[in-house]
């Protein structure tokens, strides 16, 4: 039951602040209503209502009695009040109105049809009561003001508490939107930052709201000086590698040993691990650069003319319509390489595609190599996470980058990188997701 109630309450924190502010309204509303209504209104009607049919009683023991004397009859309707006319129509031309919305109106009606005699009550306003009283072929109607009768105008009470009601919970609502909009504020820059944007965000508000937007600035000082060193180290290490590398392969140019090829190999993988390690520090460098407008095809198109394919074959199949948005046409390019350079090294056949699903572009990258395993495709998103022993070993290895730095590209733009079995090709099918406005 809570969870079926649950799947219907707001989501947001605006619409769960307007809810924790309306029902304790709306319920005091309703009970005050309930209990003011039943008890007041209905409980002075009943008495008031009473002391009127005492009345009727009486003036009916006059009119229908034998020696009625009409001067006394117009002297007792002036004390009590009531307008006192013979009635010669049918009874059925008597008219008994009363309003639906006339909360005292029954009550009137339920006490008065207790006296004898009374077979008809007429309420056609908050102002006039009109009575219907018989006996035998003798019929009087009486007229009498609805203030004697019951309380006045309860309804009024209801339309009054509705209306200032609305007024004071507009009120409520505007002030707990001015104490609900650091909050926002805050929400929108962390998911700024976590799509690779800083921007400028003052902690403001309530104490405790303060405290969590100092806490957040901290948290991303911290979190961009780690990325800083980490990305600076990377690139020191790697240049101060180079050198080494390179006497390395001058002095094995002039040896001559059976080894001689083995180590030659050796070398070549430590330079292709520091060209992997350079392209990571640049992939860092470059998910923090400013967002352009671009074409995505035309981008992806780019990567794939300047990919060297050799004997396998890459194939494009471009959108008809061009799509621009705001991207980092670098760090896009260094994706899309990266997603077709792995699958070509395992496989022969590689298909780009792309289209726009439900606000979200999917740039789909498929290949008939021998695929990932399901239970080690969340290890392969690992930095340094080599898969080899899965994969074809004679083209060569890598440091388990390539992959991890599409998902941080990925995640800069607001998306994901998603690795599955293509169901076309049956190899690897690495879905880029970009959470891009255009």
């Amino acid at each position: 039951m809570f969870q079926l109630i649950k799947r219907y309450l707001p989501k947001g924190l605006y619409g769960r602040a307007a809810l924790i502010l309306l029902l304790p309204i709306v319920f005091l509303q309703l009970t005050v209503s309930v209990v003011f209504v039943q008890r007041h209104f209905e409980g002075v009607t009943e008495q008031l209502a009473r002391g009127v049919k005492n009345e009727i009683g009486l003036l009916s023991d006059i009119l229908f009695s034998e020696n009625t004397d009409l001067q006394d009859i117009k002297l007792l309707s002036e004390a009590l009040e009531i307008k006192v006319d013979p009635f010669t129509d049918p009874v059925d031309a008597f008219d008994q109105r009363r309003r639906f919305f006339d909360l005292t109106g029954f009550i009137v009606e339920r006490e008065l049809f207790l006296q004898n005699g009374v077979i008809g009550v007429d309420l056609p306003n908050d102002y006039r009561v009109r009575i219907l009283i018989k006996n035998g072929d003798m019929a009087y109607v009486l007229e009498l003001s609805r203030e004697r009768i019951s309380a006045s105008n309860p309804h009024q009470l209801i339309v009054n508490m509705l209306i200032f009601g609305a007024l004071f919970t507009l009120i409520a609502f505007i002030y707990l939107r001015n104490q609900l909009r650091p909050i926002t504020r805050l929400a929108g820059a962390a998911e700024s930052f976590g799509l690779g944007r800083s921007v400028e965000y003052k902690p403001s508000g309530a104490l405790e709201v303060r405290a969590a937007g100092q806490a957040f600035l901290d948290m991303r000082a911290r979190i961009e000086r780690h990325i800083e060193q980490r990305t600076l180290l990377l690139s020191g290490v790697s240049h101060d590698l180079r050198t080494p590398l390179t006497r390395l392969r001058l002095g094995l140019a002039m040896l001559e040993h059976e080894d001689k090829e083995a180590l030659e190999k050796d070398v070549a993988e430590m330079q292709a691990l520091i060209d992997e390690f350079l392209s990571f520090t640049r992939g860092q460098s470059e998910a923090q650069a400013q967002r352009e407008r671009s074409d995505i095809w035309q981008v992806v198109e780019d990567v794939v003319k300047e990919v060297k394919v050799g004997e396998r074959q890459l194939e494009f199949v471009r959108p008809d319509a061009p799509l621009v948005m705001d991207i980092r046409p670098l760090s896009i390019r260094r994706a899309i390489d990266n997603l077709v350079s792995n699958g070509l090294r395992y496989a022969n056949y590689v298909r780009i595609s792309g289209l726009v699903n439900g606000g979200v572009l999917e740039i789909h990258v498929e290949d008939d190599g021998p695929g990932i395993p399901d239970e080690k495709i969340e290890e392969a998103l690992k930095p340094f996470s080599r898969l080899d022993a899965s994969r074809n070993q004679n083209f060569g290895t890598g440091a388990g980058l390539g992959l991890p730095i599409v998902a941080d590209i990925a995640h800069a733009h607001g998306g994901e990188l998603v690795l599955s079995k293509s169901t076309k090709l049956g190899g690897l099918k690495a879905t880029l997701r970009l959470g891009l406005e255009k």
